[in-house]
């Protein structure tokens, strides 16, 4: 990190002794392949997305399984994905062919949701399970390549949920959808919008339906939200790509800064190409920085939810340090595989 930081990357003011530095940061696992999505349970394990076409579950010992598409009829490059009560993966499958997969430990892979409205859903960023076992999925762009979409007025993004029945699209005109979770008391559906930098979200109606669009918290120069997850507080972790950020949400819309680690240099060009329309993939496949590689989620565990692990698109091993609050159970806690 450069001694001279830009004032002007920095709007969001410290607040306490939360901050965590990056030298206080520990690693986990071993040679991951794009550990882009993390998610934890109840024993220890700790499970990421796996590039090469699968899961890969590190178990609370250590080792690591590696559960993978066997004879794939496609290309599948898992971003997000739910653990489910059949102890199986639904993918979000990033790859061209899109849609969303289900894949069990022995490597079965099989479509769960691949069309909507007999057209071919487009590369899924995200899939989520409520406690009705809905399945809510985000689709980040129309635009291919997807880089195409990285530029302030696009917003062709969508969020799909089924419920095993009816698929229905519940809303749409979203810059560039990312994660989405629901709120600790089902209530909302929250949703990062990565290139239209602001975290929304809508009221879950009775009918399933969402309603209007409310913006929750808008972010300034530098950050870039892409994961998202709740603590007890009912406060809003997010992670930034490019700008390794991890900032702390409150219901009247307060940040707090609780991690950093950006190169103020690449972070401004990277300012300047998105204001200019010219941000790519180069921006984001390359983010110097002390410690972290382009930080995507967050997800807390250890045996009292206080340890946050973080997923990221650039490295072969995941970050984590201790926070002072507990994340609250997610649908998966109790499934152990």
């Amino acid at each position: 990190m450069m001694n001279n930081p830009l004032s002007q990357l920095q709007p969001l003011q410290y607040k306490g002794s939360s901050l965590i530095l990056p030298s206080d940061l520990t690693y986990y696992g071993e040679n991951l392949q794009r550990p882009e999505c993390v998610h934890c349970t109840r024993d220890g394990s700790v499970f990421t997305s796996n590039w090469q076409g699968g899961i890969t579950h590190i178990l609370p010992n250590g080792q690591q399984r590696h559960y993978l598409a066997q004879k794939s009829p496609i290309i599948l490059r898992t971003n997000g994905f739910a653990i489910t009560k059949r102890k199986t993966f639904l993918i979000a499958n990033l790859g061209d062919d899109g849609g969303v997969w289900e894949l069990t430990q022995q490597g079965q892979l099989t479509p769960f949701l691949t069309h909507l409205n007999n057209k071919p859903l487009p590369p899924c960023n995200y899939v989520t399970i409520d406690q009705q076992d809905r399945v809510w999925v985000s689709v980040s762009t129309r635009h291919h390549p997807r880089e195409h979409a990285y530029k302030k007025e696009i917003s062709d993004g969508f969020i799909v949920c089924t419920n095993g029945i009816t698929t229905h699209k519940v809303t749409d005109n979203l810059g560039y959808t990312n994660e989405i979770q629901l709120s600790p008391c089902q209530n909302y559906l929250y949703v990062n919008e990565t290139f239209g930098r602001k975290l929304s979200r809508f009221a879950i109606l009775n009918t399933g339906k969402l309603g209007q669009k409310e913006i929750v918290a808008n972010f300034e120069k530098g950050v870039y939200p892409d994961g998202l997850s709740f603590d007890i507080e009912n406060k809003i972790w997010v992670t930034s790509i490019i700008s390794n950020r991890v900032i702390r949400i409150s219901g009247d819309g307060t940040q707090q800064v609780i991690l950093e680690d950006y190169n103020p240099e690449h972070v401004l060009k990277a300012e300047r190409a998105f204001n200019h329309n010219g941000l790519q993939r180069r921006h984001l496949d390359f983010t110097p920085s002390i410690k972290l590689k382009n930080i995507s989620s967050l997800a807390f565990g250890g045996k009292n939810r206080n340890i946050a692990y973080l997923g990221c698109l650039l490295d072969n091993k995941i970050a984590r340090f201790t926070t002072t609050t507990c994340g609250i159970k997610p649908y998966h806690w109790n499934i152990t595989l």
